[in-house]
């Protein structure tokens, strides 16, 4: 199962370019709104058409613009997961699932659809309408209707957007369970980084209709090769930065050096922390250590995250250098502590640009 994207669109304020080649793998497409990652999906579907490029799925050419082929939607053997699902009002679950299943003896339509409503796990709800059903529920119908018609490629764009907290994070086991059983390609598109770190083995990430990073997704989060790639991932510490030596930078804007855990190149531009790898500083590890004072605290029902000044003279005016996302239970036990507080980040944390 491959397939490979190749493909170019001119869209209001930039242009989508985007080359990619996946297997069975799941592949995320990680950006922020209007990256160009939905229409990237839609091109891919046939719902939009590339200016020019070419898509190629399993060996078949869904479009190809210098041959002039653009083969239709219904002969892509494509399964989409919408944003909003787009159920259809007037139809039961069972009649949702079965909808584009296309002509088979009704024997094996009834049995395609009672064993895509076994796998989302729906049985007995099989002749309610969408609207008597829950925003999860809605989600399986609408993906039990993408795998019906058994698709060489599954192509979900943002799945989650539309749930809440405690349903998403159902939704997430229990779509990673089913794209394990899934022998197809997937296309994962989403904004948010942990959905996409849960479920997908690879990663695209996408600005302005341009790809920052790909690779795979552990690898992608721990070494993303530009600023934007580091800011998508979840990097919330930036400072402007200038070699020193092959294992020592200068974190200009922190007004600190810092040992790396890898060979430097001599062009770097930027150093960023994550904001969950900082740590206190203990007398049993040594090395990039610094002071910082408090200049204020937000809480969330389960964490605390607290922003930090490096310098004196910035204490006061507003302003922070440093966030760092700690338990309640730590800060707990630091915000009684003397100040300056001695922090120290992992050599091999450092995000380096």
């Amino acid at each position: 199962m491959t397939l490979l994207v190749d493909i170019q669109k001119k869209l209001p304020g930039f242009k989508l370019d985007v080359k990619f080649e996946t297997g069975k793998n799941t592949l995320g497409l990680l950006g922020a709104s209007g990256s160009g990652k939905s229409m990237t999906l839609r091109c891919i579907a046939g719902i939009d058409k590339p200016d020019q490029g070419r898509i190629v799925l399993n060996g078949r050419t869904l479009f190809d613009s210098q041959k002039g082929i653009n083969l239709p939607c219904q002969k892509r053997k494509l399964g989409y997961l919408f944003q909003n699902y787009a159920l259809f009002p007037n139809m039961t679950v069972e009649e949702n699932i079965g909808f584009g299943i296309g002509d088979k003896k009704r024997v094996d339509r009834l049995a395609i659809i009672k064993e895509q409503v076994k796998m989302i796990k729906l049985e007995g709800l099989e002749k309610r309408y969408p609207n008597q059903l829950s925003g999860g529920q809605q989600q399986r119908v609408a993906l039990a209707r993408a795998l019906a018609i058994e698709p060489e490629a599954l192509l979900l764009d943002e799945p989650f957007s539309a749930l809440d907290d405690y349903l998403r994070s159902h939704m997430v086991k229990q779509l990673s369970e089913t794209l394990a059983n899934y022998q197809g390609v997937t296309l994962f598109v989403t904004h948010n980084m942990n959905e996409v770190y849960s479920i997908c083995n690879k990663l695209v990430v996408l600005a302005l209709g341009k790809i920052e990073a790909q690779g795979g997704t552990v690898e992608v989060f721990r070494s993303p090769p530009s600023l934007v790639a580091a800011q998508l991932t979840g990097c919330k510490n930036f400072s402007r930065a200038k070699y020193i030596s092959p294992f020592e930078l200068q974190a200009l804007d922190w007004g600190i050096n810092l040992k790396t855990g890898s060979e430097l190149p001599q062009q770097i531009e930027w150093v960023g922390i994550r904001a969950h790898t900082i740590e206190e500083a203990s007398k049993k590890k040594e090395g990039n250590v610094f002071q910082c004072w408090l200049n204020t605290a937000s809480e969330t029902p389960s964490r605390m995250t607290v922003y930090l000044d490096l310098e004196t003279e910035t204490r006061g005016k507003g302003n922070h250098q440093i966030q760092w996302e700690i338990t309640k239970q730590m800060w707990s036990e630091l915000k009684n502590k003397s100040q300056p507080w001695k922090l120290r980040v992992n050599p091999e944390e450092l995000i380096v640009v």
